[in-house]
């Protein structure tokens, strides 16, 4: 059969929350990552739920008034690797098809599968931290597909690249079985050849930046760094015109400016390059003649850097007064009268902030280049203008001790956030800070670590004091919910005081097993604080009256009895 689409994109993976807990646990419930993961879920029937799974068990899609009520998942935001690299093929004259979220699409992916008419499929990595999301896709694609070639690419496997020797790298790339591994901090020229290259029948050998499949094993043909224009290369949204949502990701800058000692981000994603202010508007444009669009992402590191760019594009989002409200990671110690004022016109609802300290002795090991002094004024003007803040901590760093700690704390109790998560350090051997790894007598890596102030236990032990003893502000979980998950609620009509409401009551059945680690099972009391968290409105109660009648809950083919 003739080969029709060119590349058939896989958008993210968010495994199936039984199966995630299952594979995480075989580490050991003591281990830093479970534990880490442990202040996500809470368990009901003996099943673990996160967040948006709970809230979805209640919040039921049934028709009522011819009005079809959806679960809330995080895969209604439309991918901007997607969008990226879909307009980044289309303009070289390839076709291209994509499934979004692949949980949520897993039908439509298996008739495009079964149709045998792709060249290509690439999946996107973005936001995998381990191979267990990609080797589920493979097995669905191989199960219906066994025609197409396979492409990974992206920061998953660049991090691969840089921290494993060749045999364990091989061993991975067999384990995964993929065709072609694309190993660059961008990647997309190399995409573009690797997929000429089989439509075609040319070999691969001379495509620079990849892994490809040959009898001893997968070579490595050479590195060369791509250079791709951010401002050349921006979304044409009117490709995906026919299948936007509420939600979209926009990304306006490449990397980040900044060095964190903790972070390998810049290391991934290679040499920082914003857009220029035209490139934005007229992408921001394209948004907002095809209407869909009700809240954007904007999922740069750093949105408001540098700060006279940021501003001139908050003036032109407020000229244009586009019809969608947007959410970013934000710098604070940037954050002036002017700038805050310009983001409340503009349509900004909330933002992310990478606090990670409330010390400064922390903050300047880290390199944040910030004080808390700085934080705080900046939270203080984003409060005048109701922004909605949200603080995110790392605890365990090199230089960390009780006292260091203890002033986080403290922080966080009164520097105004409104929203905080605190979590593990994870040690990322391609950080800054493994070059010091010998003056801070750095063990191990990832989330089994000690250094000469704690050690991993130590920290966790402190992320559930700190988890368990602050009310206000409220912890958000991280695993299938984040900051983003608050707007997806707030877009299906819940208020941010019902938000809340919901996340407190979530975070009282994660208590309870911290608590009381024998008592696995989330109480009634806390099962009935979530129900009415999620079933405030009417019509939502009327669906939940209803559903109670059916008194089953298909979940993996598990029924569940709602009698508590």
């Amino acid at each position: 059969m003739e080969k029709v689409i060119d590349c058939l994109f896989i958008g993210h993976n968010e495994m199936d929350f039984t199966g995630y807990e299952k594979e995480v646990r075989k580490m050991g419930t003591h281990s830093g990552a479970y534990r880490d993961l442990s202040l996500n879920f809470v368990f009901y029937n003996n099943i673990p739920y996160s967040p948006l799974d709970m809230f979805n068990l209640f919040y039921l899609n049934q028709e009522q008034e011819k009005k079809q009520v959806e679960p809330v998942s995080l895969g209604e935001t439309f991918s901007a690797a997607i969008a990226y690299l879909g307009t980044y093929l289309n303009r070289r004259g390839l076709s291209f098809d994509y499934v979004n979220s692949f949980q949520d699409e897993k039908q439509d992916l298996e008739e495009k599968l079964k149709k045998n008419d792709i060249c290509t499929i690439a999946i996107i990595t973005t936001l995998y931290v381990s191979v267990f999301p990609i080797l589920e896709i493979m097995d669905f694609i191989k199960k219906h597909n066994r025609t197409a070639k396979i492409i990974v690419g992206g920061p998953f496997v660049s991090t691969q690249c840089r921290i494993m020797d060749n045999q364990s790298l091989q061993y991975l790339f067999s384990t995964i079985g993929a065709d072609i591994y694309v190993n660059s901090s961008q990647g997309e020229a190399a995409l573009v050849k690797v997929i000429n290259a089989f439509k075609k029948s040319l070999p691969l050998d001379g495509i620079s930046n990849i892994y490809y499949q040959s009898e001893n094993g997968f070579l490595q043909t050479p590195v060369c760094l791509e250079d791709n224009n951010l401002s050349r290369n921006m979304v044409d949204w009117r490709l995906f015109s026919d299948r936007l949502g509420d939600f979209a990701a926009v990304r306006t800058s490449i990397s980040c400016p900044f060095c964190c000692a903790f972070c390998g981000f810049p290391q991934h994603a290679g040499k920082y390059q914003v857009a220029s202010i035209e490139a934005v508007e007229q992408e921001l444009n394209h948004l907002a003649e095809i209407k869909a669009v009700k809240r954007i992402n904007f999922i740069d590191d750093t949105f408001n850097v540098p700060k006279q760019r940021f501003k001139e594009i908050l003036k032109i989002m407020s000229k244009n007064r586009y019809p969608f409200k947007w959410i970013s990671h934000f710098r604070c110690q940037y954050a002036d009268e002017e700038c805050v004022e310009l983001m409340k016109t503009s349509g900004c609802e909330g933002v992310f902030l990478g606090i990670e300290s409330g010390s400064n002795q922390v903050l300047k090991k880290m390199n944040k280049a910030v004080t808390i002094e700085q934080y705080l004024k900046g939270i203080e003007l984003l409060k005048k203008y109701d922004i909605l803040t949200y603080g995110s901590f790392i605890i365990g760093f090199p230089g960390e001790t009780e006292n260091t700690i203890k002033e986080t704390i403290s922080f966080i109790k009164e520097g105004g956030l409104d929203f905080f998560r605190a979590q593990l350090w994870y040690c990322d051997t391609i950080t800054p800070i493994w070059k010091k790894k010998e003056e801070y007598q750095i063990r191990g890596s990832n989330f089994e670590w000690t250094h000469n102030g704690m050690d991993a236990k130590q920290a966790c032990d402190w992320i559930d004091h700190i988890f368990l003893s602050i009310d206000q502000p409220v912890w958000i979980p991280q695993y299938n919910f984040e900051f983003d998950g608050f707007f997806h609620l707030l877009e299906r009509g819940f208020s941010i005081e019902e938000v809340r409401d919901f996340l407190i009551s979530f975070n009282q059945g994660i208590r309870e097993r911290i608590m009381n680690p024998c008592r696995r099972e989330i109480s009634l009391e806390a099962v009935m604080k979530i129900k009415n968290a999620c079933c405030q409105t009417e019509d939502i109660m009327y669906t939940l009256n209803a559903y109670h009648e059916k008194r089953t809950f298909d979940r993996s083919h598990v029924d569940f009895d709602f009698d508590i």
